[in-house]
């Protein structure tokens, strides 16, 4: 087995999220706890912090996973979904775990795992958990697949969960409101272990209270502390990031007395400049080329785009090009009444079974009076948006990550 018949093999034979949705969604922890039993429990073996949420998840996760690496820890990081390459759901200090693993993974343990039938995700946390345990990391960043109670990474015991902020995503999974969400989220929250809350609301802040005080979990309210950390420069651009910075310096300021030592200012800045060059971290409000300028961004719902919309309308150009498609779960008619009326709209879909397809997406398009053109392959809408452009044009690239990955992978050929 190569390491692409491995990747066939994970996409094939397991049901993927990313690929069918709600179909692949597997309730309880049956599996995972079987796998975990399986390889006698090596999350035991490291510390964790757990980061669930909405938004911002994949962020605070590098960007604390970086502050870590700068205060001389080795730090696993398990995060999802992958851009380019599923081995980016894996790293070790930024380096991704090899394709040898993986294989090896595949061929020395199905015999296990396929009368199991586990779901992509319950395979590679798996993966994930065993990979950080033989390379003996001294701490583990692991971001939530999807809710919190119930997804399989909920299994470890943490020294700190961090839920950076709730909206409306995954409705019909975690509820059809904002408590509903916030409860399945406020699963990670364990006994004992200190909790950050990174946004909250009327709605939500009382379900968070509820289930610390039920567990005695120290509580920390990020976004009540309103000067943490302004004069600290952030890698990461993106407008919503100011939340997540304040978020993760919230979580930090929880780890530095007595659970982790060497976090310091110092190690705190470097931590918050290098988080691409620490981690690997892609998409986040990405610049890809100047002249004309070319960003991309995985924001994939309505709380992201909040941020997302204002920020790419404040961009200094002569005309905004917008290469934009998205998948079905989503409220596709919510995102469309935050876009730009102003901008130009190439229409297009992700190489993914749920993506809504590009014609689908232009003909909703207009009753929300945007105007644009429809292409089947990402790298199309986007060469023909390089084609348009001035070199003073400002072109986007998004509601997706799954259009980023395109994006991205179409970059590297």
């Amino acid at each position: 087995m190569n390491y692409q018949e491995a990747i066939d093999y994970l996409y094939h034979s397991t049901p993927v999220f990313e690929h069918v949705g709600a179909s692949a969604y597997k309730e309880g922890l049956e599996n995972t706890l079987a796998l975990d039993h399986h390889f006698n429990h090596p999350h035991r073996q490291y510390k964790t912090i757990h980061i669930a949420g909405t938004n911002g998840k994949g962020s605070c996760s590098h960007t604390i996973a970086s502050i870590l690496q700068e205060a001389g820890y080795k730090v696993g990081l398990y995060t999802s979904p992958h851009l380019v390459d599923f081995r980016e759901r894996i790293r070790v200090n930024g380096q991704c775990v090899s394709e040898k693993y993986v294989i090896d993974f595949i061929e020395h343990e199905r015999s296990f795992f396929e009368p199991l039938h586990p779901s992509f995700f319950e395979l590679t946390t798996a993966m994930a958990f065993k990979y950080f345990a033989e390379q003996q990391v001294d701490v583990a960043v692991i971001e939530v697949g999807l809710g919190g109670r119930l997804d399989c990474t909920n299994i470890i015991s943490p020294i700190l969960s961090v839920i950076t902020n709730i909206s409306f995503d995954h409705t019909g999974f975690l509820g059809d409101t904002l408590a509903k969400i916030a409860s399945e989220k406020a699963g990670i929250i364990k006994k004992g272990v200190p909790v950050v809350i990174g946004e909250y609301t009327d709605e939500t802040r009382p379900v968070f209270e509820k289930k610390a005080k039920e567990l005695n979990a120290p509580i920390t309210f990020a976004q009540d502390f309103k000067e943490l950390g302004k004069d600290i420069a952030f890698e990461l651009k993106g407008d919503y990031q100011q939340k997540n910075k304040q978020t993760i310096l919230a979580a930090i300021s929880i780890l530095t007395p007595t659970l982790l030592q060497g976090l310091n200012e110092a190690t705190i800045r470097k931590g918050l400049t290098n988080v691409v060059k620490n981690t690997g971290l892609m998409g986040r409000w990405q610049t890809i080329q100047d002249k004309p300028k070319v960003v991309c961004d995985t924001g994939h719902n309505v709380g992201g785009w909040k941020y997302l919309s204002q920020q790419i309308q404040a961009q200094p150009c002569r005309k905004l090009r917008i290469v934009f498609g998205m998948v079905d779960d989503k409220d596709i008619d919510a995102v469309m009444e935050l876009l730009p009326e102003n901008a130009v709209f190439y229409w297009t879909q992700a190489d993914n079974h749920r993506a809504i397809a590009a014609d689908v997406v232009a003909q909703k398009a207009i009753a929300h009076q945007l105007k644009g053109t429809s292409y089947s392959k990402v790298v199309d809408a986007y060469q023909h948006a390089l084609q348009d452009a001035d070199k003073e044009d400002f072109i986007f690239v998004g509601g997706s990550s799954y259009v980023v990955a395109d994006f991205l992978t179409s970059l590297r050929h």
